[in-house]
């Protein structure tokens, strides 16, 4: 599944259109490379997305094209901050 659409699906970022800018823009990496929007992701990636100051890292558990609302939590889980394992 492309990035921009896992981080939609997920509900990371609310909408595809801004999580396709914010990967344009390059605040989004994949296993420590810079991911374009239509990177590939697949089960046990490390996502680091650049939010402000900080960054958020997820381990991405699972890719499924849709979940309901309440079960998206079960994609992905969010690692402990302190630089790349």
């Amino acid at each position: 599944m492309r990035i921009d659409k896992f981080l939609k699906v997920s509900r990371i970022i609310k909408r595809r259109t801004v999580s396709n800018e914010v990967c344009a823009a390059g605040r989004v990496s994949i296993n420590g490379r810079v991911a374009k929007p239509s990177a590939e992701v697949v089960a046990g990636d490390r996502i680091d997305i650049v939010f402000g100051n900080g960054v958020t890292s997820i381990r991405v558990l699972s890719v499924q094209e849709s979940i309901r609302k309440n079960d998206a939590a079960d994609m992905y889980e969010i690692l402990p901050t302190g630089g790349m394992e």
